[in-house]
């Protein structure tokens, strides 16, 4: 990758292609973000079960990615910071958590820009490295594309850590343990079309496609799958052009 590209540029959230429209208010499960990214806090989250709060986490994460924008988006990826934040601090030893913390640190630098986003990218790194130290398979092996994503979005030496070669050794040990899963073979797939591999990459985004559904984050396959139909067309594109 080459280092005369911006932060801003090459850190992505996570694949977000598109942002949509959001209403005055999002509602959440801990708490309800303004349109400005102001957060009122649900008195009764802190009382809720470590994996209820993590469901939580992650459903709000969607709505934060896909549906604030600008100021209001920054802000709103700062109050799931604190809340990523304070379940690792209360469950240090807990590998799901910290791929979650690492996954907002991302998202959060791909929103936020500049060098605040590199600060954001190196701390979602060692994020994700811990979690793996404690258990490499959590969550089906996300922090291996989450990290992979980084290593391939990030800029290379010597401004941060990007490298293709380790991001497709990444990516390649997250199909590895989630062979069928819609992220892992989403992530791999964007990979392989950025490095100019369209079939391979068509493959993989079909067998994303194909995932069945997370009947706890219907929200977030919602979006997913509106990004996996985005970059088939691209993959299309390139492969007509081709032929």
């Amino acid at each position: 990758m080459k280092a005369h590209q911006s932060i801003a540029k090459s850190i992505t959230k996570l694949g977000v292609a598109v942002l949509f429209a959001t209403s005055s208010l999002t509602t959440i499960s801990f708490g309800t973000f303004a349109a400005d990214g102001t957060f009122a806090a649900d008195a009764t989250f802190a009382t809720k079960s470590p994996e209820s709060q993590l469901l939580e986490l992650q459903q709000q994460w969607v709505k934060v990615n896909y549906q604030l924008e600008g100021d209001a988006q920054e802000a709103g990826f700062d109050s799931l910071l604190k809340q990523a934040q304070a379940l690792v601090k209360a469950n240090p030893e807990n590998a799901n958590n910290l791929v979650w913390l690492g996954i907002i640190e991302s998202s959060y630098a791909g929103a936020k820009g500049g060098l605040g986003a590199l600060s954001l990218a190196k701390d979602a790194k060692k994020s994700l490295e811990a979690s793996m130290k404690l258990d490499d398979s959590a969550l089906s092996g996300s922090a291996y594309t989450s990290l992979g994503t980084l290593y391939h979005k990030v800029p290379g030496w010597p401004i941060a850590f990007g490298d293709d070669d380790t991001a497709k050794k990444m990516l390649e040990k997250a199909i590895l343990i989630n062979p069928n899963g819609i992220d892992s073979n989403y992530f791999y797939g964007e990979f392989l079309f950025d490095d100019k591999e369209y079939a391979k990459a068509k493959e993989h985004l079909t067998l994303a496609l194909q995932a069945a559904p997370r009947l706890e984050r219907p929200l977030a396959d919602e979006f997913r799958r509106a990004e996996i139909n985005q970059l088939m067309e691209k993959v299309d594109k390139k492969m007509k052009r081709k032929g």
